[in-house]
């Protein structure tokens, strides 16, 4: 409602929105995903979402969805998969509409080529995975005229079956042969070989690295000796000598998606890996209707860590009590001193760092606080020290650094607990990082280092193997050995095959992505896999294996 007021000076009206108008103004004609979790949590208590009765969720008006070509509305257009639209575009036959019909043909044949005939066009972008995002802008800048472009792409083979990876390679070649610049951020082997150079970064990872190690074609990559290098000539051999299972869980009549009624028995007690093509319903299948059948499992995923603003890697794993409590007892002096969310916080940023300006007509400008430079803790706090440290030196050691530095009798859990974060390949985090800074597989491992140690648990993993180096998977491979020699089950969907040769049982799904997968193509032994005929891992395993 709005009302108008009257002033005593004369008859100009002065209107006031009113607070309907306002919350439909700010949260219900706009995009919610736009807005702070807080926000969203807040709207979503006075608000409901339903199917609209008019247009049921095309969001089109009549006049567009009473429109036909053959038959068929924009809406049946929209619900097809990419790979049967084609088909049905090349069936319009019209002096205007088949020049138009063949323009959209050829664009969506770039989205096929490239792996992904099976989305329909309808389908909303966020649900779709990084790998498919990512593919999805190469074949947009495909369809451009530009040339002497500079094009940065990010792991493009993320979330890649080994069968779609050439597919990618084409593409980004063809992108190059159009007179543009690619800079190329990425560990896959077949990638990497694509290059015309190659600017490999290391030693190490975090305060180990940072130095540019190598520079040059990928043939002399091969033969310098970098880290990279070394592990771009190796070939895994298949893995023989296979644990026996102790049990199994069955998952029975999964139908969500593109699954046909599938029933599974997965072996308890070992290594499994699900594999298949992207969209075969192998995620489907694991992270949604096996969690849900056994709801008993622990799902570890990329996704971002349920923690304040404020964490860190020490919060994390439990450390920074007993490091308050250390520098409190060396000092004689309150614990909470030595946090910056209580007595020890910065009094001008309030244990931030930062400071935010509220601008009136801009954007909020944030900037350092000068009182602590950044650093959180009040002048106090940083006047005492635990062996000629402060809080904050502590807090800029790395996990490594810290091990060495917590060695006294009572700082056993603190180096036990700092020891995980090394075991899972994550020594060179700082102590003190904000946990918003990690990447997904960073956040996972990170996740994966809080179970080592118990028994008796399932495991699942949302392909671990995400941003991570050719070493790291070796480390990340012993890590899951180490969780099912403690007696626990281990569940990786995965495309990597340097892990698929090393696990115990695999289930591939298939045989294709969309209506044609929701299937189980194999269940068996990674030796077994290695013989079949028609599964498409079993094939990338078999040009793997033969160098």
């Amino acid at each position: 409602m709005k009302i108008e007021l009257a002033t005593r000076m004369g008859t100009q009206n002065v209107t006031y929105e009113g607070i309907v108008d306002r919350f439909n103004r700010l949260y219900l004609h706009r995009d919610l995903s736009t807005l702070s979790k807080r926000t969203r949590d807040a709207v979503e208590k006075f608000t409901t979402n339903a199917e609209c009765p008019d247009c049921h969720g095309a969001r089109l008006n009549k006049a567009a969805l009473g429109t036909r070509i053959n038959g068929l509305g924009i809406a049946d257009h929209m619900a097809m998969e990419i790979n049967d639209l084609i088909r049905v575009l090349a069936g319009v036959e019209h002096p205007l509409g088949t020049p138009i019909a063949k323009a959209a043909i050829e664009g969506l044949r770039r989205i096929d080529d490239i792996g992904l005939g099976y989305p329909h066009l309808g389908r909303e972008t966020g649900s779709l995975s990084g790998g498919e995002g990512q593919r999805l802008k190469i074949v947009r800048n495909l369809g451009s005229s530009l040339t002497g472009m500079t094009y940065i792409f990010d792991e493009p083979s993320t979330g890649l079956h080994p069968r779609d990876v050439h597919r990618v390679g084409k593409l980004l070649t063809q992108l190059r042969d159009q007179g543009n610049t690619l800079l190329i951020v990425e560990h896959d082997r077949d990638v990497v070989a694509l290059a015309d150079h190659v600017v490999d970064m290391g030693p190490g990872a975090g305060t180990h690295g940072g130095q540019v190690v190598f520079e040059g074609s990928v043939a002399r990559l091969r033969r310098s000796g970098t880290l990279t290098g070394r592990h771009l000539g190796r070939t895994l051999p298949l893995k023989t000598q296979v644990r026996t299972p102790t049990g199994h869980l069955a998952v029975t009549g999964a139908s969500l998606h593109n699954l046909k009624d599938v029933s599974v028995d997965i072996p308890t007690g070992v290594l499994t890996a699900v594999t298949g093509v992207a969209g075969s319903g192998k995620s489907t299948l694991i992270s949604e209707v096996f969690t849900a059948q056994h709801p008993g499992a622990v799902f570890v995923d990329q996704g971002a860590i349920g923690a304040n603003s404020r964490s860190t890697p020490a919060t994390w794993v439990g450390v920074m009590d007993t490091v308050r409590k250390l520098f409190a007892d060396a000092n004689a002096v309150p614990a909470g001193l030595f946090s910056f969310n209580s007595t020890g916080a910065c009094p001008a940023c309030g244990g931030k760092g930062t400071l935010t300006a509220d601008m009136a007509f801009a954007d909020p400008v944030t900037t350092v606080c000068e009182t602590c430079a950044g650093l959180r803790y009040s002048a106090e706090a940083l006047s005492h020290t635990l062996r000629g440290m402060t809080v904050t030196d502590v807090l800029a050691l790395t996990a490594e650094e810290a091990c060495v530095f917590f060695t006294g009798r009572n700082e056993r859990s603190v180096r036990a607990a700092l020891e995980t974060l090394v075991e899972v390949g994550l020594g060179y985090l700082t102590l003190g990082q904000p946990l918003s800074t990690l990447s997904g597989g960073e956040r996972q491992r990170l996740k994966l280092a809080g179970h080592l140690g118990s028994r008796s648990s399932v495991y699942v993993l949302d392909e671990p193997t995400t941003g991570l180096h050719m070493a790291d998977i070796e480390i990340l491979q012993r890590l899951l050995d180490r969780l099912v020699d403690d007696g626990n089950t281990v569940i990786v969907i995965e495309h990597n095959l340097d892990i698929v040769k090393r696990v115990d049982w695999v289930v591939d799904m298939g045989p294709e992505g969309g209506r044609h997968g929701g299937q189980v193509v194999f269940t068996g032994t990674p030796a077994r896999l290695l013989k079949h005929r028609t599964s498409h891992t079993a094939r990338a395993l078999r040009q793997d294996l033969s160098g």
